[in-house]
């Protein structure tokens, strides 16, 4: 029955925003793939991020810096992600497991003391509950991939409902068209973990926007358009020290890496009709004991204006 609740709270969350006088301000999203990364479908497959965002700042419209006080900017965070075996016909016992996770949850995003800030919480669903190998499979029946066996969904992660905390603080530092962003991130919940990265940025896009990170690829997507227009470029990189993850459970013999490398890079070209095409490719190193490689996963998005 809890497979209803990611619907039930994005349907009354932006009617508590309407209700308190906030103003829509932006929406993005990111799809995340493998399939146009390294071309392979195992591990960190498939994932979608999207945000919509409104904003209360003394009565006025977002003027593209953040305000100081918390709760004045409210993000509606939205998010789905497929996680699989390296082989879904014939999975490897010691391989991780199947899971498909929904989540939805409310983040402010601030600033105080120089640093900028993102707090909220998530509401994160896993297993079979969310239908998710349903839609998986369908997907490969409609283009002649391999199925999912019925020993992967058997072996896939039990449902489950994972409050979770997330909080990160970074600090922009501009360095002629460049501007350098170190960042410190942590989540406690379905994954509890603390993360310290950076992001370079190159073509000034960011400015006047709000970027916001998709937490499986690290990269960053566009909530609220800056209005910036010509091409963009970021590099980016993060280590993570993981404390306790429900998608490799220890209880059934999974050993989780303590650290996890992520690195990244991707370009961006915004037009002047407002319309913007961005494609990122990201490193994924190991997460377990026993996966021999890391991945690549590509993150994409087109938003285009007529």
């Amino acid at each position: 029955m809890f497979k209803y609740v990611p619907a039930a709270l994005f349907a009354l969350l932006p009617l508590c925003a309407q209700a308190q006088e906030f103003t829509r301000l932006g929406f993005g999203y990111l799809l995340t793939n493998d399939f146009i990364g390294d071309g392979q479908d195992r591990w960190r497959t498939g994932s979608i991020a999207s945000s919509r965002v409104w904003g209360r700042e003394s009565g006025r419209d977002w003027d593209g810096t953040l305000p100081s006080g918390f709760g004045r900017l409210i993000e509606l965070r939205l998010g789905g992600q497929i996680i699989a075996p390296a082989n879904l016909e014939t999975p490897d016992p010691a391989d991780r497991p199947y899971a498909g996770a929904l989540s939805v949850g409310v983040h402010s995003h601030f600033q105080t003391g120089g640093l900028e800030m993102a707090v909220g919480g998530d509401l994160v669903v896993v297993g079979p509950a969310t239908g998710l190998d349903s839609f998986h499979g369908a997907v490969h029946d409609l283009l002649g991939m391999p199925d999912l066996s019925k020993a992967t969904l058997d072996a896939q992660i039990d449902n489950g409902i994972y409050p979770t905390v997330v909080v990160e603080a970074g600090r922009s530092f501009a360095f002629g068209d460049g501007v350098l962003r170190p960042f410190l991130e942590g989540r406690a919940g379905a994954e509890t973990l603390v993360r310290a990265g950076f992001d370079m940025r190159w073509g000034g896009l960011e400015q006047g926007g709000l970027m916001v990170r998709d937490p499986v690829s690290g990269q960053q997507y566009r909530a609220i358009d800056g209005g910036k227009t010509g091409y963009g470029f970021v590099i980016g990189g993060d280590v993570t020290h993981v404390a306790h993850s429900v998608f490799l459970p220890e209880d059934r013999g999974y050993n989780p890496r303590d650290a996890r490398l992520r690195a990244r890079a991707g370009m961006e070209w915004r037009g002047k009709n407002g319309g913007g095409v961005f494609y990122g490719l990201s490193y994924l190193g190991q997460e377990f004991e026993g996966q021999g490689e890391g991945q690549f996963v590509g993150s994409f998005r087109a938003h285009f204006r007529f």
